[in-house]
């Protein structure tokens, strides 16, 4: 296989060399009859890229480049699988995939560094979340953002249930099979009066393992809200025992069996919507205070600079606003130009991706949500 199916932002992206660098994005569809039309959306972006290449490179390196777009387009399987939409990049020397829970706008641009906006609004913590549905029996996991839920595929090694995880030590090993009976009266089961106690061992038991399961293989490594959805007498007893630092106080006090999945999604929603807010408003007010202390600008001229000198804690950009152009690698000037050039980007990208680069986090917000109106703001570490 030619390209890479990846799950982590920025930790799968590909290194910024031998370019030039290719980032499409596709919105798709779940189900047939939409999916139909996936496949050649997919081909006429393929056609887009490779148009933009006409002139600019030797046509053996752009087949080889290419490649593995031709490759994705014949797969079968991954387009069956996809959810919301896909982000493909690729240079060189690799190319990587990634299969979206947000919705993404079709775009596809030969440039020289990789635009990662989308992805970055698609991976951010302030709007994703990931929800845990257990019982005593077995639990499911799941992705969503304010767009929609997918349940996470486990893979099939995992122990999954109570008895996968306890074995022959469960609860129906510790039943007496004695029996005595009257002529009258009921059978009567020895052991049975320890029934009760032995179901919230084994209870505390599997809820200890799933909770270190999600935590270790899930929540440190995604960082993201987790929203538990169980019967109130579980939830109480999960959150008591519970290690897992991300994990929601407020929670979905239902049987998740007795709940469809959008359902499910829309009380997920109130629930992150009022943190979310929460989370904005903090922001924008950690801006407000730092702007006061010469701790923050939202002059693009300035950002620059404080990025280029790994200044910048925290960066904020406009979903949909581009300003075309590059940033030099050399002393963090912008240069302004047109994107449809192969030698320039968008110039909040570029500064989104050296934030990341020097450990910075960024915010891609909706216009109404940003804290200034030049489409970038910026959190100083120092003056």
């Amino acid at each position: 296989m030619l390209y890479e199916i990846v799950h982590r932002f920025p930790q799968d992206m590909i290194p910024k060399e031998n370019g030039p660098f290719i980032s499409l994005y596709q919105p798709t569809h779940r189900s047939f009859p939409d999916r139909k039309q996936d496949h050649i959306v997919f081909k006429n972006l393929i056609r887009e890229i490779e148009n933009s290449f006409k002139l600019k490179l030797d046509e053996a390196l752009v087949e080889s480049i290419m490649k593995p777009f031709h490759e994705l387009k014949e797969d079968d399987d991954f387009w069956n699988a996809t959810s919301e939409g896909i982000a493909v990049f690729a240079n060189q020397d690799k190319c990587i995939v990634y299969n979206l829970n947000n919705p993404v706008k079709e775009f596809a641009v030969v440039a020289n560094s990789y635009h990662i906006k989308p992805l970055l609004q698609a991976f951010q913590s302030i709007e994703n979340f990931q929800l845990l549905g257990i019982n005593r029996e077995k639990f499911t996991l799941y992705q969503g953002n304010r767009f929609g839920l997918n349940e996470i595929k486990i893979d099939s090694d995992t122990l999954k249930t109570l008895h996968e995880v306890l074995g022959d030590r469960d609860t129906e090993s510790h039943l007496s099979q004695r029996s005595t009976s009257s002529v009258n009266g009921p059978t009567m089961y020895h052991g049975q009066s320890d029934t009760n106690s032995k179901i919230d061992i084994d209870t505390e038991k599997y809820f200890r393992y799933v909770d270190s399961f999600v935590l270790e293989n899930y929540s440190k490594i995604s960082k993201l809200p987790l929203i538990l959805v169980c019967l109130t007498e579980y939830r109480t007893e999960f959150n008591k025992l519970s290690n897992n630092p991300y994990l929601l106080e407020e929670g979905i006090n239902k049987s998740i069996e007795s709940l469809e999945l959008d359902e499910i999604h829309s009380m997920a929603r109130e629930i992150m919507d009022v943190i979310n807010s929460e989370k904005t408003q903090k922001l924008t007010d950690a801006y407000g205070s730092a702007s006061a202390a010469s701790l923050g600008s939202s002059d693009l001229i300035e950002v620059a600079k404080a990025a280029f000198e790994s200044r910048v804690d925290t960066l904020f950009i406009e979903e949909d606003k581009i300003i075309p152009g590059k940033l030099d690698d050399k002393n963090g000037k912008i240069k302004f130009g047109d994107t449809d050039s192969t030698n320039f980007d968008d110039i909040l990208d570029d500064l989104a991706e050296l934030v990341l680069l020097y450990g910075g986090k960024v915010y891609v917000l909706p216009k109404d949500k940003m804290p200034s109106t030049t489409g970038i703001t910026a959190i100083y570490r120092y003056n």
